[in-house]
């Protein structure tokens, strides 16, 4: 396992309210053991790759199963990982 940072934007389409999408983005991150630091924009998530890419896979499936979205994500292995020391 690697030690992986993702800049996150969620985009639920055609929605009354796009509050409950994003908002359960953000649980299902917490709940995976990710570092999660909501913006207005997006989100950066950080943590073990594993960790990371399962979490992005059920936060869109999660937000898909509410209706059209689109979920934008740039990953990386070289922006600091909170909580990781580089060496």
């Amino acid at each position: 396992m690697i030690g992986i940072a993702a800049q996150v934007s969620l985009y639920p389409l055609r929605q009354a309210s796009l509050s409950p999408a994003i908002d359960q983005a953000l649980r299902t991150f917490r709940e995976h053991g990710l570092s999660v630091e909501p913006g207005a924009m997006s989100t950066l998530v950080a943590g073990d790759d594993t960790a990371v890419f399962a979490a992005l896979q059920e936060a869109f499936r999660h937000a898909a199963e509410q209706g059209q979205v689109v979920m934008v994500v740039t990953l990386s292995n070289a922006c600091p990982v909170p909580g990781k020391t580089t060496d």
